[in-house]
């Protein structure tokens, strides 16, 4: 399938910032699952940022804003051809070992209840079939309830609530794999719904890696792995490494934030 994407990301301060450093996730890369045929970026100071590809294989835009701001409008679109590889991506030449994203963060760190859930499928030696129990366990488990949870939310604590969104079960299964001794990451991009082109925020889902494939998807807020309707931007060891937008500011006061997100079908 061919997708137009277009991303927009909207800041607006209260009062004036002087300075800010923000680290753009925005351009996603081929793989075995899509072919990127044309991206941009439009952002302030975006033609003096610095680019590079980091550990985990994202292409990354560092931008320096030294001039007064009020507000900042970050939009990166592009047209991307999918195909359905089963969430199968396979080994994809980055630097970082996987056995990396065998390490915890606070936000994907496990529990007594997740504990519980990974120790039925500790006994199974085939680890493909055990993620796949693992991603239904967490779907039947854990509602989908849109603005639930919050970007702080830990794995723990949306499992033990029994509800969250598309990063808490992401960070659920990845607590789980890393229990199972599975490296496990983070993985943010865009889902495109039938009948549905506009979205408010982008979808996030997890990546393993299985003995034998590689780096396989699974995404347990829809209890599928990714298929040809899912664009993988970026990844990371959680929702914060991973993030499409980080970094710092200096003035500005409080922040509003507003994310527009199209994902439209293209003709062939």
């Amino acid at each position: 399938m061919r997708f137009a994407v277009c991303h927009k990301t909207h800041y607006t301060y209260a009062t004036p910032g002087a300075f800010a450093v923000q680290r753009l996730r925005l351009t996603p890369v081929n793989n075995r699952a899509q072919t990127i045929h044309s991206w941009s970026i439009e952002a302030p100071d975006i033609e003096h940022a610095a680019e590079y590809v980091d550990g985990f294989g994202n292409r990354v835009h560092l931008i320096t804003h030294c001039k007064p701001y009020s507000e900042l409008t970050i939009t990166a679109e592009g047209e991307v051809e999918t195909s359905d590889e089963g969430g199968v991506l396979g080994d994809l030449g980055e630097m970082a070992n996987p056995l990396l994203f065998l390490r915890s963060t606070p936000l994907t760190l496990s529990s007594p209840g997740i504990d519980a859930l990974t120790e039925r499928l500790s006994a199974d030696s085939r680890q493909l079939n055990a993620l796949h129990h693992l991603l239904e366990g967490i779907a039947g488990r854990v509602a989908y309830v849109t603005d639930s949870t919050t970007a702080f939310t830990t794995a723990a604590e949306a499992f033990d609530a029994g509800q969250g969104v598309c990063q808490d079960h992401a960070h659920i299964f990845i607590a789980a794999a890393r229990n199972l001794g599975i490296p496990g990451r983070y993985v943010t991009g865009y889902l495109h719904v039938e009948g549905q082109e506009r979205a408010t925020a982008h979808h996030a889902w997890a990546e393993v890696h299985v003995r034998g494939l590689g780096w396989v998807g699974f995404d347990p807020a829809n209890n599928i792995c990714p298929t040809e309707h899912y664009v993988r931007l970026a990844c990371g060891f959680d929702a914060a490494s991973a993030a499409p937008i980080s970094g710092t500011r200096r003035g500005g006061g409080s922040e509003a934030l507003k994310v527009d997100v199209m994902v439209r079908q293209q003709q062939q």
